[in-house]
């Protein structure tokens, strides 16, 4: 049985005129994205990963990697499994001693984690086709510009009331 679809992690941009923070999750070999709406210290762990920032102590997700590694555990992979009544579902797939266990999670703590394990993502076919989007190049490199004048100018303080 496969895994589903093969994604990869563009990043995390907020939504306008909203100011909604979303992950991105684009087909690695197709044109749909996946856009996910998280909350903001979701959105902050995803990309500190992303940019490799090292937080003075550890966030959640780090002390999550830091306890799987001391448990000599792995995540094998991130699977986003449903959508149901507008909520996401994923299941984070650990490894230990050649066996598997599925963790049922929130795709963002989910795809955090990956962020920082390097696992691979996926997402079932039926939510690909149901929520995926296809963006045109030209609007991605507007959203990744924007993102980008985002990350210059955002800092830990920023999120510290949420």
């Amino acid at each position: 049985m496969s895994d589903g679809v093969p994604v990869e992690l563009v990043g995390v941009r907020i939504e306008l005129p909203s100011n909604q923070p979303i992950v991105l999750l684009k087909e690695t070999s197709g044109t749909r994205y996946l856009p996910i709406w998280i909350g903001a210290g979701e959105a902050t762990a995803i990309a500190f990963a992303l940019e490799g920032v090292q937080p003075p102590r550890p966030l959640t997700h780090d002390l999550l990697k830091i306890s799987l590694e001391a448990l000599e555990a792995t995540v094998t992979r991130v699977v986003v499994t449903e959508m149901r009544d507008g909520i996401y579902y994923a299941d984070l797939v650990l490894a230990r001693d050649d066996r598997e266990i599925t963790v049922s999670s929130r795709p963002s703590d989910a795809i955090a984690l990956a962020a920082r394990t390097d696992a691979p993502i996926f997402v079932s076919p039926q939510v690909l086709e149901e929520s995926g989007v296809e963006i045109r190049d030209e609007e991605e490199e507007d959203e990744v510009a924007r993102f980008r004048n985002f990350l210059d100018t955002v800092t830990p303080e920023d999120f510290e009331s949420v």
